[in-house]
């Protein structure tokens, strides 16, 4: 394992690459939170990209990259449902075929909006894993390309056009809060926002169960963990054995970490769609439950949360609720 060769030169190039495509999200002040807290809580709204969810700018800035010959054989990658929606979504508008290769543990409703998008969704065993060896046997048997969902560079270079923008519109940022999984976001963000102000603390916040790279980052190498339901589904999934990239790259530009519990994520969930007015899924509000259950002074601070993607279904929201309830 090496360290991710990704610049801020490398994000910049990614940035111009996928203009006009990717949007460029707006950051909005919290009252609610940033009294609460008494610090200036900002949210950016990647909930506002046109696949939902952040990973758009990766999957752009990877298909982007291909060549012509090499498009046309088209693109395969494996999911927790973001990412596959991003990939199905820039495919079709570059003119690819997609198939998406998920687990069972994936919600129907993305499933569903993958399909919406054009592209083949096929179902395989019971993790991501599993989920990556139909979508590798498609890269070696039908010559496909995969679009990692996270361990590649230019998916990291994509995903750290959000630290550009977080720089640009807050560039007095103390702190920002990113949901941590296969480690593509954190690791792009923190690239990004560390290369400006060496001095932003970059937290990432994970599930409390099935946190593959807290695990991986524990052993001092990446490890293989079960995968558990969690209203944060989208944080999901292993960051691979041979992990080329993101896992170096984490252990660099990650200040600190927390894990949070299943209550304190539907309390977050429930706090977003009553008092801000935004229906966001688990994976979007753990940056909120780290403040809250973890109780972590930011008083005086300007703060990000990265609220990460809207793929969430009525049903996950109401188990939520419930959890609150009783």
């Amino acid at each position: 394992m090496s360290s991710c060769p990704v610049t801020l030169h490398d994000i910049y190039l990614a940035r111009a690459r996928i203009a006009g495509q990717a949007a460029r999200t707006p950051l909005v002040k919290s009252i609610s939170l940033s009294e609460c807290f008494e610090a200036e809580v900002h949210l950016k709204l990647e909930t506002l990209q046109p696949s939902g969810a952040f990973k758009l700018r990766g999957a752009l800035n990877a298909i982007a990259a291909l060549d012509e010959a090499t498009l046309a054989r088209g693109v395969t990658t494996a999911s927790t449902g973001n990412h596959g929606r991003a990939v199905a979504w820039a495919a079709s508008r570059l003119g690819a075929r997609a198939i998406i290769c998920v687990s069972g543990l994936v919600p129907a409703n993305k499933v569903a909006a993958i399909e919406a998008l054009g592209a083949e969704v096929r179902t395989v065993g019971r993790s991501q894993d599993d989920a990556f060896v139909e979508a590798r046997r498609l890269v070696n048997e039908e010559g496909m390309t995969l679009i990692e969902p996270f361990d590649d560079p230019l998916i990291v270079a994509g995903q750290g056009t959000i630290g550009l923008e977080l720089m640009e519109d807050l560039p007095e940022l103390d702190r920002v809060l990113v949901g941590l999984s296969g480690g593509g976001l954190l690791g792009g963000i923190g690239r990004a926002v560390r290369a400006i102000n060496p001095h932003v603390q970059v937290t990432g916040v994970s599930m409390m169960k099935g946190a593959a790279m807290i695990e991986s980052l524990a052993a001092g190498r990446p490890v293989a963990i079960d995968e558990v339901e969690t209203l944060a589904d989208s944080l999901g999934g292993g960051i691979g054995l041979e992990n080329r990239c993101t896992w170096a790259l984490v252990r660099e530009v990650m200040s600190d970490h927390c894990q949070v519990s299943e209550h304190a994520i539907a309390a977050a969930m429930v706090h977003f769609l009553e008092v801000e007015k935004m229906l966001v899924e688990g994976a979007a509000v753990v940056g909120l439950a780290a403040l809250e259950e973890h109780a972590l002074d930011i008083r005086g601070e300007h703060v990000a949360l990265i609220v990460s993607g809207n793929g969430v279904d009525m049903a996950t929201w109401q188990r939520a609720r419930a959890m609150i309830d009783n």
